[in-house]
Order: structure tokens, then C-alpha cells, then sequence
């Protein structure tokens, strides 16, 4: 008879997936972590059983049931990274094909008491319309048609289904704010990390973030408490873009917005990572997010503030990590598991 909670993670070949199963392993009331990722995981996991599998694939149902998982926490619902990261097809096809699979796999499992889900507040968008807080049951006002955000809302809608057909789990949704910290790479902090930082002329967007140890602490509780529902998850306070690109000591460069959208198309091919589009409406709008749900239901209280979280990551960030160049003056799945102890 378990002793304690067995917990499956996914993306733990990721700095922030593996951290979190770490901290889990260590966590009264755990008696195992399973970590899962497709990647091969080169840091040591301590205390974590690493399975090399693709959550895409039918097989990670044989992972969750036969080693009598009750916790998943997925936390490979994740945007792009414009270093070294995956393209979007690939991206989407795990974000949205991983989930359904993973998901179809939970609904098999008898014992599964709790799903944990990273979602993010992409899935809110940004747009002028946009209201100063979104609370957990607005819906978008400029509904996201592509990228990330277009995933988020997926993802959202499969979990949403498996909820209704399995009342008996407890179904606990994050949307974290952007995130932010000394060991986060993100399209935003590749953003911030640019020499000369291109803004959108005539906007100065409203910037609500958190701290990438927030994060783990928030998923951290959510995975031990067993809340249900859906939470936004952010730092007190707003940054606007032009104070947090003064505060990071970034010369910038203002540009029409359609140009700013356009400019990773321009600059990928000399291999710099400028903004997609869906970053640019980012920058251009911002997005905020209401929290008192996080505070009195979820009981979750950031350690860092928005500007205390910036100033950190601005402490901690070294030089801007790619050359770009002088800004033009005009712009017109395959299985693979194979348990590996960790």
C-alpha cells in the first residue's frame, strides 16, 4: 500500500519542469516523482525515475497506468523559444496532440485523484479592447486565431472535457503571466536580452509578470493542496514596457507596430529572434490579470511583485545574448520510452 502520493510530471528535461519534480520528490507526502519528457534529460533528477517518452503517443497510457500514478502535472505546455528552441508545428503538435494523449491516458486510470495543468494567460490575448484585469472567467476580446495562444485555448478546451467526464478528479488550471527570471528562456526574455530593443511606435504597454520560482511554488502547492478550478497566477503591480526596457538598460528603437510584428521574418534569416507576431501585439497592448482567486481560493502569494521580479532578472541577466542589426529606416509524433533511472 502507497505510502504517499505517486506524481507524474511531464517536460522535465526543461529547467523549469525538472526543478519542479524535483521539489516534489523532496515534498512530505510524496512517495515518488515519475519524470517524463520526449528529450533526453542531461541534469540529474534527484530523487525522480526518469521515462524517456513521447506524452504524443498512445504508449505514455502504459506509463501512467502501470506505475499507478494518482498526480499528473503537465508542464510542457509551453510557447516556442526563438533560441534553440522548437519550431511552432512541432511545438503545437505537443502542446496540443501531447495533451489530448496525455489526458485520454489520465481518463484510463482508475486511481488518478488529481491533474494539474500549466496553462498560460496567452489564452486572454491582447487588445485594445482588453479589460484592465481579466478574472478567471473572462474570455478573450480578441480571440488568439494562431500561435501560442491559440494552443493555450485548446488545451484549456480538452481540459475542460476531461473534467466533465471525470468528476471524481481534481482538476487545478495555472495561467501564469509572462514569464520571467535569471534561468528563464522565454520569447520574452529573449526579447529583453536584444542590444537595441525594437518598440511599437505610439504604445507603451501595461506589463504584468512573475518569477519563474513563483511559478514552481504556485504548481508546487497546486499539486500538494488538490484545489480545484481555474487560477491566474502573476505579481502584484504593472511595469510599463518603456520603465522596464529603462530598468533593464536597453537602448530601443521605435517602430510602427505592423513593423514590429514583421520583424522576426526580416532578422531570421541572420539568425537573430526578433518578436513574433503575437509577442509584438504583447508589447503593444500588454494583458492584465486579476489574482484574487490565487490569493482567498488557491491560497498562493507571490514571493515577487512584477517590478521586484524585474529588478531581479535585471540584476541577474549578463550582455544581450544576440547581435542585431542596425533596424532598417523603412519595412514593408515519434514514440520513443525506455524507462532510465534518474
Amino acid at each position: 500500500m502507497a505510502l504517499g502520493r505517486v506524481v507524474l510530471v511531464t517536460g522535465v528535461s526543461s529547467d523549469l519542469g525538472g526543478r519542479l519534480a524535483c521539489r516534489l520528490a523532496e515534498a512530505p507526502g510524496v512517495e515518488r516523482v515519475i519524470g517524463v519528457d520526449v528529450a533526453p534529460c542531461h541534469r540529474h533528477l534527484d530523487g525522480v525515475d526518469f521515462v524517456r517518452a513521447d506524452i504524443r503517443n498512445p504508449v505514455i497510457a502504459t506509463v501512467v497506468a502501470g506505475q499507478t500514478v494518482d498526480t499528473v502535472v503537465h508542464m510542457s505546455v509551453q510557447a516556442a523559444q526563438g533560441r534553440g528552441g522548437h519550431g511552432r508545428t512541432p511545438t503545437k503538435e505537443h502542446n496540443v496532440i501531447g495533451t489530448m494523449q496525455l489526458l485520454a491516458a489520465c481518463q484510463k486510470a482508475p486511481g488518478l485523484e488529481r491533474l494539474v495543468v500549466r496553462s498560460s494567460a496567452a489564452g486572454y490575448g491582447s487588445s485594445s479592447r482588453d479589460p484592465a484585469r481579466f478574472t478567471e472567467d473572462m474570455a478573450a476580446r480578441s480571440v488568439p486565431r494562431s500561435g501560442f495562444g491559440k494552443d493555450v485555448l485548446e488545451v484549456e478546451g480538452y481540459v475542460r472535457g476531461f473534467s466533465r467526464r471525470r468528476p471524481d478528479v481534481t482538476v487545478t488550471t495555472l495561467r501564469p503571466a509572462h514569464l520571467i527570471g535569471s534561468r528563464t528562456e522565454s520569447p520574452l526574455s529573449d526579447y529583453f536580452s536584444l542590444p537595441v530593443v525594437p518598440t511599437p511606435f505610439g504604445f507603451d504597454a501595461r506589463l504584468q509578470l512573475l518569477h519563474e520560482n513563483d511559478l514552481l511554488a504556485a504548481m508546487e502547492l497546486a499539486t500538494l493542496q488538490g484545489t480545484h478550478g481555474t487560477f491566474n497566477v502573476a505579481g502584484d503591480g504593472i511595469v510599463m514596457l518603456s520603465q522596464a526596457l529603462r530598468r533593464l538598460g536597453r537602448p530601443t528603437i521605435a517602430l510602427p507596430s505592423l513593423a514590429l510584428a514583421g520583424l522576426r521574418s526580416v532578422l531570421g534569416p541572420a539568425g537573430v529572434s526578433g518578436p513574433d507576431r503575437e509577442l509584438a501585439t504583447y508589447l503593444t497592448f500588454g494583458c492584465g490579470l486579476d489574482t484574487r482567486q490565487m490569493r482567498e481560493v488557491l491560497g498562493f502569494v507571490p514571493e515577487h511583485s512584477t517590478a521586484s521580479a524585474l529588478a531581479e532578472y535585471a540584476r541577474s541577466s549578463g550582455p544581450a545574448r544576440v547581435s542585431m542589426p542596425r533596424a532598417p529606416q523603412s519595412t514593408s509524433p515519434t514514440a520513443e520510452a525506455g524507462a532510465v533511472s534518474g
